[in-house]
Order: C-alpha cells, then sequence, then structure tokens
C-alpha cells in the first residue's frame, strides 16, 4: 500500500486520533510528505493529480449511491380504481410485483453481522436477526449480540426479545420475521436477514408459502476457510473470556444439569457446569485446571458448530439452482489473514465492495453499471472539501 493510501484507509476509519492539531486534516499531512522531496514541483502535480482522482471517485459514487438508494425503494401495488366506486382489481387479476430481501449466510464468526451492517448503511435497510441463540434477552457475551456501537445507528430486529427459558422453534421465527421483513418493506426499506441458524432461513425461505410469494431474495454467502477460522473463533472465545463471559454464564447455572431448553443450550454455558457445581469445594489450582477444561470445551464445540454449519451451506449451495436460491459465495479469508488496516481494506475489498454491486444489480436490473459503485465512508467529506479548496 502506497503511504497516502495508507493515510487516507487510516483517517477514514478513524485512526486519527494521534495526530497534533495542526495535522488533522490528513491532506495537509499528505502535502507535507511529499513537500519534503528533492523536487517539491513535481510531487506538488502528483498530489494535485490525486486528489483530482479523489474529487472524481466521490462525484461518481455520489452518483451510483444516489441510484442504489432509489432502488431501495420497495414498490406500491398498483390500485386501479374507476369513479363510480368500480374496483377492477375485482375483475382484473393484478400481478404483484415481489418485494426485495437480501439474506446473509456463514458460520459462526465468518463476520455476516459485519457484513449486513455494512450494507444497510450502503442502502436503506433494516436488519433481521436470524440466529437462533441472539434472540433470546440475556447472554449477550456468551452469544456474540452485537454491541449498540457496532450497530451503527441500524435499526435492528428479533434480537435479545424472547425469555431466556422460552422454546423458540423455527415456527415462531418464521411468524416473527415475516412480521418484521412486512414492516421493513411497507416502510420502503430494504430487509437484510443476517444470521447463522440456517434451519431457521430455510424454514421461512422454502417452506412457507406466503413468505415465497411476497418477496424474492438474494443470499450472500460469507466464507472463511476453515482452519483460518478455527484460529480465529478460538481467540474470539479467549476475549469473550476477558469480556466477563463465566460471570454472565454463572447467571444460567442449573443445579438440575438441564440445559435442554431455551438459551441456557447456547454454548458457553453447558459446558461451565461442572466448574460452578465444584468451584466453591476446590483449591485455587483444581478451580483453574477445570476452568481451563472448561474453555478447552467452548472452542471445541464452537470450531464444531462452525464446521457443521459450513457443510450445511456447502449442501445448499450446491442445490442453489435445485431450490432456486440466487446465492453468491463472497471469500473473507484473507481480511481473516491480514491486521489492523490491511484487513480492513482486504474486507473491503473482497467482501464489502462485491457484496454492494452484487446487492445494487438485485435491486436496480436495468443498464446502470453497480461494477462502477465506489462505497466511501463519509469522513472522505471532509478530504474532498479540503482538496476542492486547495485546487480552487
Amino acid at each position: 500500500m502506497t503511504p497516502v493510501a495508507h493515510l487516507l484507509l487510516k483517517y477514514m476509519h478513524g485512526s486519527h486520533s494521534h495526530f497534533s492539531p495542526a495535522q488533522t486534516n490528513p491532506l495537509h499531512l499528505i502535502f507535507c510528505r511529499f513537500s519534503k522531496k528533492r523536487k517539491p514541483d513535481k510531487y506538488l502535480a502528483r498530489f494535485s493529480a490525486a486528489v483530482r482522482r479523489i474529487i472524481s471517485s466521490i462525484k461518481e459514487y455520489k452518483f451510483y449511491m444516489r441510484i442504489s438508494f432509489s432502488a431501495c425503494k420497495q414498490a406500491l401495488p398498483l390500485q386501479v380504481n374507476f369513479p363510480g366506486g368500480l374496483n377492477m382489481d375485482q375483475f382484473i387479476p393484478v400481478r404483484r410485483r415481489k418485494d426485495k430481501v437480501v439474506i446473509v449466510m456463514g458460520a459462526t464468526g465468518t463476520g455476516k453481522s459485519r457484513l449486513s451492517i455494512d450494507l444497510a448503511t450502503r442502502f436503506e435497510a433494516e436488519i433481521v436477526n436470524s440466529d437462533k441463540m441472539q434472540v433470546y434477552k440475556g447472554l449477550n457475551i456468551v452469544t456474540n449480540k452485537v454491541t449498540e456501537e457496532e450497530c451503527r445507528g441500524i435499526t435492528h430486529h428479533l434480537l435479545g426479545i424472547v425469555d431466556p427459558d422460552v422454546d423458540f422453534a423455527a415456527v415462531d421465527f418464521v411468524r416473527r420475521a415475516s412480521t418484521a421483513v412486512d414492516s421493513i418493506t411497507r416502510k420502503g426499506k430494504l430487509p437484510i436477514i443476517a444470521g447463522g441458524s440456517n434451519s431457521y432461513i430455510k424454514a421461512l425461505v422454502n417452506d412457507d408459502m406466503e413468505f415465497q410469494s411476497k418477496y424474492e431474495c438474494c443470499f450472500l454467502w460469507v466464507d472463511v476457510s476453515m482452519p483460518v477460522l478455527n484460529k480465529f473463533v478460538s481467540k474470539r472465545v479467549e476475549q469473550m473470556v476477558d469480556a466477563n463471559l463465566i460471570d454472565e454464564a454463572r447467571e444460567f447455572f442449573d443445579p438440575e444439569g438441564n440445559y435442554t431448553r431455551g438459551i441456557k443450550r447456547a454454548i458457553g454455558v453447558p459446558e461451565l457446569d461442572e466448574f460452578f457445581r465444584n468451584e466453591s469445594i476446590l483449591d485455587y489450582e483444581m478451580r483453574a485446571r477445570l476452568l481451563e477444561d472448561a474453555i478447552d470445551k467452548i472452542k471445541a464445540n464452537t470450531c464444531k458448530l462452525a464446521c457443521n454449519q459450513l457443510q450445511n451451506i456447502q449442501n445448499i449451495f450446491r442445490l442453489r439452482n435445485q431450490l432456486e436460491w440466487r446465492m453468491y459465495r463472497l471469500d473473507a479469508t484473507e481480511a481473516f489473514l491480514k491486521r489492523d488496516l490491511e484487513s480492513v481494506e482486504a474486507w473491503e475489498m473482497r467482501v464489502a465492495r462485491p457484496a454492494t454491486r452484487i446487492v445494487g444489480r438485485f435491486l436496480h436490473k436495468n443498464d446502470v453499471d453497480f461494477m462502477s459503485a465506489i462505497p466511501v465512508p463519509r469522513r472522505l467529506h471532509q478530504i474532498i472539501k479540503t482538496a476542492q479548496a486547495i485546487l480552487n
């Protein structure tokens, strides 16, 4: 990555708190770099050309995103009425245009929530959770619910709404999800369904005839190489433990050892049963060993869940034509292998931007070339304003 690209990317994603007050404008910082070269006039010309390209890209971005926003608006059914109160709909069957729904799938830990929020910030959308543990109230750390900060102001449905001791079956999800999707489309917005519970998705899309008759779906599969994902989810478990997973799970300890109902089935609760049952009678060394064993079980069961989910999605992908699912695979492995800004850039290039193009085409089937759409974070508007002032 060039120094200029590095600085721009760093600023766009908020990593600029260390800049001195005189350097808070990233263009000023870039210009200072160029001016230190041996031939400042030559590099000033290059700098100006780079700024012009940024401005051109932003103008193109604004044009395409205006189109994509308008494409999100769900069409209302045509009403044909005549004077005298005669409604011709009684005689002429009207073929209703289906509303659009985007469904984000993937194994646990692959970034489904991240992508759905990315898309919701680029299109006028709301998110419907389809994770069978995240629908419950409580255990925010154990079930890895998105935080308020991570939501970035995007409305989420079916997230932390069900009582912890209630069984929430696929039929319940279909009913609640259908209501949520209907309310979103009535507002003229795009519903994005995201979660790892494939049984819920299949029950909604394949088994519910009313949903099939009303909605057209586009499926995005976020995929990560299994060895890379296993390493990631194991590290994520350690981070969850550091974030107080043990105390959170303790609230759902069942002295009778019944972890077959409600949120108690979540990975991270049954695995700690033996530790909670014996921690008060063991010395420090034995407690530490028991806790370590429990954490290893959580890691193993999370990796096993990810593997099962991946196999399920691979089977669906092979049958996508038979199922008549418009399904696209997005490989996020590179983003997981890299770190910091390089990881952010890889996610944008390999996952977020291709997904934006796919959804753009799905929403707006015409001659507009969504391949040219350039998703740009809002902070870049400040860069453009300064660049225009410099060039003028």
